[in-house]
């Protein structure tokens, strides 16, 4: 049996929480499973190499920025190897060159495209613990890429779909998903399974236990997922196909504080006006979430909402193209936040956004936008308001207590 297993920063930043990974890697080692790790950087060490180039430049090459970068996770795995080797266990580390770990081109976003060679087989073959550096590849040149936020996620998911695992466990500080945000929610559960479009959908609104670009891959090469604590040891969730677990209309809040609300009046009601707008916003980089319009007989208001990182570049597109778009005014507010209720039951289970907007009614909040799927339904409210909407849509749906999944 092969397992994948990978490490986040905090798991492994100091002397001791290494020793406590390393006791974790042997006892699966010891079980007789062959075992391929991918560790990120130690604690903040990617903030700080960050920090060493800003004090240098203003604006750092991305290749030098990514070549430095990469240097945090190869610390990394040869630190465990090291204590793994300490331990008397055999274990190589090695980076993504050397296991050949194929990119796209895009510096400090790259995606992974293929994973080749066979250096990995061969060292578990001859019974070694094969340690492999997160977060990197390398593209078409031979140059180091980074896969920017969550990229150890992808590349430990990326690894156990190329090697055909039969799990990809990823150790955080955390012992599981849960219903929602234990520091928000204090009734909130754990979940024991939950689907990837359930995994994909609470990561996108704001979970921040799996990246979404994980949860995505690990659905399209059906990649057995299990989220566990590497502190407590404590059993895990495990991320499954929808058809392996009783339907719950909802099984999880998420929550989201970086929104910006943006609204756009233009001084024509015409076909195409969203296409031109949203066509500048994409020509800019600028990723868009909750959309409305209405259309006056003269005019058209178009609200929507970005990240509040985005909210400066957002307005400087539109004003820069304020008179191709016909924009009478441009208003943003960032006192906003996202609360989301999740469940693939939602399809068949009628009643849930009356069930959810009551209880936002019953803690006196007001809702200013709403969109929906098949299995979400996302409301804007006031930030202010953020904690106790949160806390009052999980008690609405009994979140935590009865709506755990289980088999």
């Amino acid at each position: 049996m092969l397992i994948v297993q990978k490490f986040g920063g905090s798991s492994v930043a100091d002397k001791e929480r290494i020793m406590n990974v390393a006791e974790i890697i042997a006892k699966t080692h010891n079980e007789g499973k062959k075992v391929v790790v991918i560790l990120s950087a130690q604690g903040d060490t990617t903030d700080e190499l960050l920090q060493k180039a800003a004090e240098i430049s203003e604006n750092p090459s991305e290749r030098e920025v990514d070549m430095l970068l990469a240097t945090g996770e190869q610390q990394s795995v040869a630190l465990m190897a090291i204590a793994l080797n300490s331990m008397g266990l055999p274990a190589v580390s090695l980076n993504a060159q050397q296991i050949g770990i194929s990119t796209s081109s895009t510096h400090g976003n790259a995606r992974v495209l293929n994973i080749c060679g066979e250096r990995i087989p061969a060292e578990l073959e001859e019974g070694k613990i094969v340690l492999v550096t997160g977060f990197q590849g390398i593209n078409e040149y031979g140059d180091i890429t980074t896969l920017g936020r969550g990229g150890s996620d992808a590349s430990a998911v990326a690894m156990a779909a190329a090697l055909g695992a039969e799990l990809c466990e990823i150790y955080t500080d955390v012992d599981g998903v849960y219903t929602a945000d234990p520091r928000i929610v204090k009734n909130a559960g754990k979940l024991d399974q939950i689907s990837y479009d359930e995994m994909l959908e609470m990561a996108t609104l704001g979970a921040k236990v799996l990246h979404n670009r994980s949860v995505e891959m690990a659905k399209t090469h059906n990649v057995n997922m299990c989220v566990r604590s590497s502190i407590t040891k404590a059993e895990g969730t495990r991320v499954v196909n929808s058809g392996d677990i009783e339907r719950h209309a909802v099984v999880g809040v998420a929550g989201d504080l970086d929104v910006c609300l943006v609204a756009v009046r233009e001084a024509k009601n015409e076909t195409g006006s969203l296409y031109k707008l949203f066509s500048v916003l994409a020509g800019h980089g600028i990723n868009v979430d909750i959309i409305t319009q209405f259309k006056g007989d003269s005019f058209s208001e178009i609200t929507f909402t970005v990240s509040k990182k985005d909210a400066e570049k957002t307005l400087k597109a539109l004003n820069e193209n304020k008179n191709h778009l016909a924009i009478e005014t441009i208003k943003t507010d960032g006192s906003m936040a996202k609360v989301s209720a999740v469940g693939v039951g939602m399809a068949s289970n009628p009643g849930v956004a009356a069930k959810m907007f009551e209880a936002i009614y019953e803690c006196d909040s007001e809702i200013f936008l709403i969109t929906t799927t098949e299995i979400k339904i996302s409301v804007l409210v006031n930030a202010g308001d953020y904690v106790k909407v949160m806390n009052a849509v999980h008690e609405k749906f009994e979140l935590g207590r009865t709506n755990q999944i289980t088999k």
